[in-house]
């Protein structure tokens, strides 16, 4: 595990260059903030440990949600922040800071219409499908679908505000005054050399941790064994270095997992594959959870079946719907979507018993003619039927991203343990607690790049 050391100096140190506002981490919270910061007439610096930006947004669907937008209101969808809130804290059971959770769910709109008007970001609300625990459409994403379109656009946007984003940096030690103030941070060069910068302001837009196995193991145990799906970049050093700083943490045990990954090709299949009708059975031709609570739970009930193994089946009309998203044609094209003409062929194709699966799928769309109940509570009536020929993937459960790390306020701010504010040091991104509770069923979709979006604008601000 790494141990980045603090120092504690008694005089300001030498610096090879000064800034305004250093931020560390060009995910999509650390560019936002890089955004938010020059409007507000800041000179902010950004340092990446990667060859480009990238972090966890690349690995994402990219999508923000957000209420009472202009193109919600230009898709007839009635929508206001009070109720997002309520759906986030409904999702959390109630566990969230109640006061950041108002100030995302208020930030996240204007957020999101300043990215597109001042930015040139081309959002759009995904009007097609419902995500779970969402009362409304308000999914924005961009063309592709993609997290690795939403990052390369913020950085294009950083780039054409004249903000410096140098990479291969990684920050390794920040120096501090007996006050807890950063003075500056040492960040190691691809050759070794270290180099100072001092800072007024230090925004972590860093990290997780989900990629330290020791801090899983010590935090979120139950996902110790998960496949980890998440950015290698992930080690936690945020959270290490806050804690030696006095900073409060906050719901640490948090994890957003996803359910269905294709096995073994490594690719995030679109959850529409299941909210539009499909459903999971396991190796035995069975249902064995009520799909709809979410992808994020899904990844420990999925882990939980034999082999930890299960198998996403839906039809055509789904995955036309689903081939909006990169990931899920990048599925398609390395031949991890399977088709069958009937349910005979599609046992035979994913080694399924042929009785049990048909007798599955048979309940299944029983429940949605309203002639049955479902066994596991989902609400099926009127969900339109699977009509071969079936599509389906094999799928696994894994660790996407951790959700707990350094306490916040509003503006991103981080809390000491003790009470109050650090004096200059804000947190963004994996590096703060989020607002999914203190577990993996708290995640309502879009809860890491609204957390990150949103209080990487206040921070940068």
């Amino acid at each position: 595990m790494l141990h980045p050391d603090i120092f504690t100096l008694a005089t300001p140190p030498e610096t090879d260059l000064h800034v305004d506002t250093l931020i560390v981490g060009a995910g999509a919270g650390g560019l936002v903030a890089a955004l938010a910061a020059r409007e507000a007439g800041r000179e902010p610096l950004v340092v990446e440990r990667d060859a480009a930006p990238a972090g966890s947004t690349a690995l994402s669907a990219g999508l923000i949600p957000a209420a009472g937008t202009r193109f919600q209101r230009a898709a007839g969808i009635a929508d206001e922040p009070a109720l997002f809130a309520a759906d986030i804290q409904r999702k959390a059971h109630g566990e969230n800071d109640p006061a950041l959770v108002a100030a995302l769910a208020e930030g996240a709109g204007p957020l999101v219409e300043w990215l597109a008007d001042r930015h040139g970001l081309p959002f759009e609300c995904v009007t097609d499908f419902d995500y779970p625990g969402h009362s409304r459409r308000r999914m924005h994403g961009l063309p592709t679908r993609s997290g690795r379109e939403l990052v390369d656009r913020l950085r294009a946007a950083c780039e054409g505000e004249g903000i410096d984003i140098v990479c291969e940096r990684r920050a390794v030690r920040l120096l501090v005054d007996r006050d807890g103030r950063v003075q500056a941070v040492e960040v190691a060069r691809p050759d070794g050399g270290i180099e100072r910068i001092g800072c007024d302001r230090l925004i972590l837009a860093c990290n997780g941790f989900g990629g330290n196995p020791a801090l899983v193991r010590a935090h979120v145990p139950e996902a110790a064994d998960a496949l980890y799906f998440g950015h290698p970049g992930n080690q936690g050093e945020a959270l290490v270095w806050g804690q030696a700083l006095g900073a409060r943490l906050r719901h640490t045990g948090a994890w957003q997992g996803h359910g269905n990954v294709a096995h073994p090709h490594g690719i995030l299949i679109t959850w529409a594959t299941i909210m539009e009708g499909g459903c999971q059975v396991n190796r035995e031709g069975r249902r064995f959870w009520n799909e709809a609570q979410g992808y994020s739970e899904a990844a420990r009930a999925v882990l939980a079946q034999p082999d930890g193994i299960a198998f996403a089946i839906f039809d055509a009309r789904i995955a036309a719907i689903a081939a909006q998203f990169a990931d899920f044609r990048e599925a398609q094209a390395q031949g991890a979507v399977r088709e069958a003409d009937d349910v005979a062929t599609l046992a035979r194709m994913l080694g399924l018993p042929e009785e049990a699966l048909a007798r599955t799928l048979h309940a299944f769309e029983a429940c949605k003619a309203g002639t049955a109940r479902d066994p596991f509570g989902r609400a099926l009536d009127g969900v339109a039927p699977l009509v071969p020929p079936y599509r389906a993937v094999r799928v696994t459960g894994a660790l996407f991203h951790t959700q707990g790390g350094l306490e916040t306020d509003g503006s991103a701010r981080v809390r000491r343990a003790d009470g109050g504010l650090l004096p200059n040091l804000f947190a963004v991104g994996g590096a703060a607690c989020g607002v999914s509770g203190s577990g993996a069923s708290g995640y309502l979709s879009g809860n890491g790049l609204l957390a990150a979006t949103v209080l990487g604008r206040a921070a940068g601000a």
